[in-house]
C-alpha cells in the first residue's frame, strides 16, 4: 500500500475491487476471445459510479478528488485492461473537456447523461498523419451560415462506434491567424448527417474495448458547439492528455498488479523438484523486483495525483508516471509470464491477456519516445 492514500481511498479501492472482481472477470477472457464490446458493463459501470468520479455533483460526477478516480482505473486494469480503457477514454478524452472547456449549457446538455452511463462520448484527434505531431491533423472546420462544415478522418478513436456513443469532440483546422494555422476542439453529435463510424477489429490487445474509424463528410455543426477558445484547440488537447496520461499510468499499474499476483498465486502451488517454484532464488527474486516496481510506480504517479489536486503543475510529474507505469507494465508482464512458463502461452490463462494488453501502453497517450522528450523539455533540454 503506498503511503500517499488514506483509509477513505483504500475503502473505495475495495468498493471498485469487487465490482471489477463480480461484473468483469468472470467475463473478461470471452470478451476478449470474441472482440466483443459490452454494452452491459459499460452502462453498469456508469450506475456504478465510475464516471465522474472527480467531477462535481451538480453534473452527475462523485466529487473525489483524482487519486480516488486513478485507483478505479487501476482496480479496473487488475481484472481487465478493456474494461478500464473504456472506462478511462469516456472519464479523460470524452467527459473532461467538455468538464474542463465547456459552456454551461453545453455541460447542463450532455454531462448528465454520460456521467450516469446513459452514454458515451468520444475525442477525435488522431488521423493517418496525425498521432504524435497534433498540428498533423487534415480535418478542416470552416465557418458558413452559422455553421461549421467539419470534413476529415479520424481513426483509433476508443468508443468511437458502439451504440452508446452521443458524440466526439473533433480537433481540426480553423483557418490561419498571422500566418499559422489555427486549431479548435468543436463538439460533434452522433446523428449529425455526415457522420459515419466503423469499428476497426482484428487488434491484438484492448479487444473487448471499442477502436473506431470515423469519417466526417460536410458534418454541419452549430457555431455554438465550439468547445473552449476558436483557436486554442491544440492547448486544450494538451492539457486533456496531461490529465490523460495519468489514467493509462493507472492502467499500467493495476495490469502489473494483476499479474504480479498471478505470478505469486503459481509460484506458490507449480511444483519443480519436489518444491513449489516460489522458493527457489531465481523465482523468488523476481517476484521481488516485482514489488519493488509495483511501489516505485504507485507512489510516483499518486504524488502526480496530489499535484494535480493542489493545482500545481504536473505535466512532468504525469508524463513521467505514465512512462514508467507502462514500463513496469511491460516487464512484469513479461516476468510473469516466464514463471508461468509454457501454460502462460495459452489462453486459457488470464496472463496471456494481460501480456497483449501491456504494449498498447507504449504507445497511447504520448509514446514512451515522445514522452521523454516531454520530460526533457521540463528538464530546460530540448
Amino acid at each position: 500500500m503506498s503511503i500517499l492514500n488514506n483509509e477513505q481511498h483504500e475503502k473505495f479501492r475495495q468498493k471498485v475491487r469487487a465490482f471489477a472482481e463480480k461484473e468483469i472477470k468472470p467475463i473478461a477472457a470471452q470478451l476478449d476471445e470474441n472482440e466483443t464490446f459490452s454494452e452491459e458493463l459499460a452502462r453498469k459501470m456508469g450506475e456504478y459510479g465510475l464516471y465522474g468520479i472527480d467531477l462535481a455533483k451538480e453534473y452527475g460526477g462523485q466529487g473525489l478528488d483524482t487519486l480516488s478516480y486513478i485507483i478505479a482505473v487501476e482496480e479496473l486494469a487488475r481484472v481487465d485492461s478493456s474494461q478500464a480503457a473504456t472506462m478511462c477514454a469516456h472519464n479523460s478524452l470524452g467527459v473532461a473537456p467538455i468538464y474542463n472547456f465547456g459552456t454551461e449549457e453545453q455541460k447542463s446538455k450532455l454531462l448528465p447523461d454520460l456521467l450516469s452511463g446513459k452514454k458515451l462520448w468520444a475525442f477525435g484527434l488522431t488521423e493517418e498523419n496525425a498521432g504524435s505531431d497534433a498540428k498533423g491533423v487534415l480535418t478542416t472546420a470552416e465557418k458558413k451560415d452559422g455553421c461549421w462544415i467539419i470534413n476529415g478522418t479520424k481513426r483509433y478513436i476508443t468508443n468511437g462506434s458502439n451504440p452508446m456513443l452521443a458524440g466526439l469532440t473533433v480537433l481540426a483546422l480553423t483557418g490561419e491567424e498571422n500566418g499559422k494555422q489555427n486549431y479548435s476542439t468543436i463538439l460533434v453529435e452522433r446523428n449529425s448527417a455526415g457522420f459515419s463510424t466503423k469499428r476497426m477489429l482484428g487488434k491484438m490487445m484492448w479487444r473487448a474495448s471499442d477502436t473506431a474509424e470515423i469519417k466526417l463528410k460536410n458534418v454541419e455543426i452549430p457555431q455554438e458547439n465550439l468547445l473552449g477558445i476558436e483557436g486554442r484547440g491544440l492547448a486544450q488537447m494538451l492539457k486533456t492528455l496531461d490529465s490523460g496520461r495519468l489514467s493509462i499510468a493507472a492502467m499500467g499499474l493495476g495490469l502489473a498488479q494483476g499479474a504480479y499476483e498471478m505470478a505469486l498465486d503459481y509460484a506458490q502451488k507449480r511444483k519443480q523438484f519436489g518444491k513449489a517454484i516460489a522458493s527457489f532464488q531465481s523465482t523468488s527474486f523476481k517476484l521481488a523486483q516485482m514489488v519493488m516496481k509495483l511501489e516505485l510506480a504507485r507512489n510516483t504517479l499518486y504524488k502526480a495525483c496530489l499535484l494535480k489536486d493542489a493545482g500545481e503543475p504536473f505535466g512532468k510529474e504525469a508524463a513521467m508516471a505514465k512512462l514508467y507505469g507502462s514500463t513496469i507494465a511491460k516487464e512484469i508482464a513479461d516476468e510473469a509470464l516466464q514463471i508461468f512458463s509454457g501454460a502462460g502461452l495459452f489462453k486459457n490463462q488470464a496472463i496471456e491477456r494481460f501480456y497483449r494488453d501491456q504494449r498498447i501502453l507504449q504507445i497511447g497517450e504520448g509514446t514512451s519516445e515522445i514522452l521523454h522528450i516531454v520530460i526533457a523539455k521540463h528538464l530546460g533540454l530540448e
